[in-house]
């Protein structure tokens, strides 16, 4: 008799260490930040500087794009987007959504300075709801995020950024 529950124990530890493996890379998908386990531009309703919500739906379709997080009063972020726009033409294959984690109105003194209108494939949006920073799990800024033309994530940055290591992934 003992010798039969040693023989079961035997053949039901394999399915046992299994289902456990199951369970553990399970747990390691949800210790993942957002943007990893849904790898996509996500979905969430932005404010652009003239009151009208957007969502990704509303961005060009099969165009790389990058999501640049920026904060109003950030340093780096003003460095970053003064690069950027010193070096557009690096950028022409590609559509560049900032979003601000910030009310409008302060989103549009920055639109204002940096004079965002005058650049067609920059989208600047407010998201002060601050999801954004939730589904990134953003603790630095600018945050950038690089897309495939079919929106899947490709690299992502926190804090400061050469701008070499971001056009490192453009086309």
């Amino acid at each position: 008799m003992k010798r039969y529950l040693f023989f079961l124990c035997l053949c039901c530890l394999p399915a046992l260490l299994s289902a456990q493996s199951q369970t553990s890379a399970t747990a390691a998908d949800k210790d993942k930040p957002p943007y990893l386990q849904f790898p996509f531009i996500p979905a969430f309703p932005l404010t652009l500087p003239d009151g009208h919500v957007i969502t990704k739906n509303d961005l060009k379709k099969n165009t790389q794009t990058i999501v640049f997080i920026f904060s109003v009063d950030c340093d780096h972020c003003k460095h970053l987007t003064e690069e950027v726009l010193k070096n557009i033409d690096k950028f022409k294959k590609t559509q560049i959504l900032m979003i601000t984690p910030f009310k409008p109105e302060q989103m549009k003194e920055y639109y204002n300075t940096y004079k965002i209108k005058d650049y067609p494939n920059i989208v600047m949006t407010s998201e002060p709801t601050r999801q954004i920073m939730y589904y990134y799990n953003l603790h630095y800024f600018p945050g950038l995020f690089v897309y495939n033309k079919k929106q899947q994530f490709v690299k992502g940055f926190e804090g400061t950024v050469k701008l070499e290591q971001l056009t490192e992934y453009l086309n």
